[in-house]
């Protein structure tokens, strides 16, 4: 079974309804023991930083998440969560990935919404993906380029589009939402 973790954000039942038409049961739950037993958990969302970690600090769910062996996949404000500190907010996150998150300047088109290409791509995750394929993106802050970028996008700025971490995965873009590629993404996450 597959876990997606219920929380302050929004977007989770296209996450969900991406994985039933994979073929793929899922539970959406912030219960910890049905989240700790699942195979594989992905953290979906859409949403701001500091009302979200509010909700999981209250559930205990931002212990849950560090103590996962399994493999774990942080979609959008997920992988922003998943970094050490967001200025939505100013907001300490989980720490998982060694990086911040900013606001693209705001003299600028934002938030980034639409598609966009992928470089850079290095990673069992985008096995069988094309070198600059297309992706679907909503987002207004971005997490910086470091070690654990698996995946790059260009808008304004250069920024991590994916990082990984251990058994964490994380994709700034929404795989759900990214037609075929964004399916294949999803199936190489399943299969690890």
């Amino acid at each position: 079974m597959i876990a997606i973790i219920k929380y302050n954000a929004g977007n989770i039942a296209s996450v969900q309804n991406a994985l039933t038409r994979l073929g793929y049961q899922s539970i959406i739950t912030d219960d910890k023991h049905e989240i700790l037993k699942a195979e594989k958990v992905i953290f979906p969302g859409v949403g701001e930083a500091s009302s979200a970690m509010k909700y999981l600090r209250e559930k205990e769910l931002d212990k849950v998440i560090l103590s996962i062996k399994k493999p774990f996949l942080g979609i959008c404000l997920g992988l922003q969560l998943m970094c050490d500190f967001s200025e939505e907010g100013n907001t300490n996150c989980l720490g998982i990935f060694h990086t911040n998150v900013k606001k693209f300047p705001r003299n600028e088109k934002v938030p980034h919404i639409g598609w966009n290409t992928i470089e850079n791509i290095r990673n069992p995750l985008f096995e069988g993906i094309f070198p600059k394929s297309d992706v679907y993106f909503v987002h207004s802050y971005f997490a910086e380029i470091n070690a654990q970028t698996i995946a790059t996008c260009n808008y304004i700025q250069p920024f991590s589009a994916a990082m990984q971490q251990n058994n964490f995965f994380a994709t700034q873009f929404h795989p759900e939402k990214s037609a075929d590629v964004g399916a294949q993404i999803l199936k190489n996450f399943l299969a690890l």
